[in-house]
């Protein structure tokens, strides 16, 4: 009984994530769909201004928190109906709320760290025992991890909350500027009359930000042949 109590925030996180997919609540921020309701979505947000955030924030936290593929779409719309700066700030109080309830909820299903880890969670054990810090910043900046997955590493590896807190509030926001960025890259190009398809995202506004995204995703390979 006291096992299945520890599981239970994290079995209420996976099913809310069931229901969100099965719903197709998450669809609405489809960039397709975004871009064909763009000026409508953006007339709703600037009529309810307050409830448009709150909405966002609280879609961005949900998808989060339970894992569920689909968030980069969430930060892309938050990138086209808020632009660059006030998406960010969106999207990393949203990054940052849903990571600390996937995190918690994580830690008190695995206890004190006695328990079988996930196969991650192995693979990062000896790096992270030697230099914790900058480990845990290195795993929140690079993208080819996988978010969720490297949420739930920290909590059985018990990553301190401050260190985790700083390492998603720090890596994770840097992550997702860029990816607000092609976001407000592609509400810029439709606002400007620009076809919706395939060349959207050849446009520099858009491609500069996948650029930067891509020098991150390599990341991982040029400290390794720096340190070969």
């Amino acid at each position: 009984m006291r096992r299945l109590r520890a599981l239970l925030p994290l079995l209420l996180l996976i099913v809310t994530g069931a229901v969100l997919v099965s719903s197709g609540a998450l669809r609405n921020f489809d960039p397709r769909h975004l871009a064909a309701e763009h000026a409508h979505l953006h007339q709703l947000a600037a009529a309810s201004p307050w409830l448009a955030r709150a909405l966002y924030v609280g879609a961005l936290t949900l998808s989060i928190a339970t894992g569920i593929p689909g968030s980069l779409f969430v930060i892309l719309g938050g990138g086209m109906l808020f632009g660059i700066a006030e998406g960010s700030l969106l999207s990393s109080i949203g990054l940052t709320l849903g990571s600390l309830l996937l995190f918690l909820a994580s830690r008190y299903a695995f206890g004190s760290g006695e328990r079988a880890a996930p196969a991650l969670a192995e693979r990062l054990r000896a790096g992270f025992q030697r230099h914790p810090l900058s480990y845990t910043l290195f795993l929140r900046l690079v993208p080819v991890f996988p978010f969720g997955g490297v949420t739930l590493a920290l909590a059985w590896l018990r990553c301190p909350l401050w260190l985790f807190l700083a390492a998603t509030a720090g890596g994770g926001t840097l992550m997702l500027v860029f990816e607000t960025a092609v976001g407000a890259g592609l509400s810029g190009a439709i606002s400007s009359g620009r076809h919706i398809g395939f060349g959207l995202f050849l446009e520099p506004h858009v491609l500069l930000p996948l650029g930067a995204l891509s020098l991150l995703a390599l990341l991982p390979v040029l400290l390794g042949r720096r340190r070969g």
